[in-house]
């Protein structure tokens, strides 16, 4: 069964469809293979599954982590919710650009986002499912979040007064993670693409 990149936003984002076979027992599908991973030119070395469910409304993000620095292949089995990644990387042509892409169990739309990208996701439906596989294994002492809705930004979230963690409302500005030294640890060498506030919705 196949695997096909349906969109490839902000050049290091690639949004992947599985091959769905379905008949009236239920469906079947591979949502990850090494092999083709491989030829579509995206990670294999995943070290660490993470799964949560939040009801809708809540808002997680943005998160990411700089050591060890992890990538998150993201997917939604259950409900539907809006993905987003904004890339961190200080010379990259996209730094501060953000992508969004509504996943769901019956789109099956998987979003990965490199190390680099913070992400997070609002919830749609009455409740929904993340399920992650990550290139990194979680290190608390050297993650962080930006602020969902940090201006220099813009992202167009669907919900305007979501449910935060408390957590989440005390997140640093886009601004405020470039001016630290953590911020070096990101870093990009991609020539394609310039400018800033770029959101694709899919």
């Amino acid at each position: 069964m196949r695997l096909e990149v349906e969109s490839r936003p902000l050049k290091d984002i690639a949004v992947i469809v599985p091959e769905l076979y379905q008949d009236d027992r239920g469906f079947f599908m591979e949502t990850y293979r090494a092999d083709q991973f491989r030829e579509l030119g995206l990670p294999i070395d995943f070290v660490q599954d993470n799964h949560s469910r939040s009801v809708k409304g809540v808002l997680r993000g943005l998160h990411f982590q700089w050591d060890p620095p992890m990538g998150k292949l993201m997917r939604v089995p259950f409900g539907s919710a809006f993905l987003v990644a904004v890339d961190l990387r200080k010379d990259s042509p996209t730094l501060g650009r953000w992508a969004g892409v509504e996943c769901s169990a019956e789109n099956r739309r998987q979003v990965w986002a490199p190390a680099g990208f913070a992400r997070g996701f609002c919830v749609l439906s009455d409740a929904a499912e993340i399920q992650y596989k990550c290139t990194g294994m979680y290190n608390g002492k050297a993650e962080s979040g930006i602020l969902w809705n940090d201006p220099a930004i813009g992202i167009n979230w669907p919900v305007t007064d979501p449910i935060l963690s408390e957590k989440d409302t005390r997140a640093r500005t886009l601004a405020d993670w470039l001016a630290s030294p953590e911020s070096n640890f990101f870093v990009s060498h991609s020539a394609a693409g310039s400018g800033t506030g770029f959101g694709l919705a899919v």
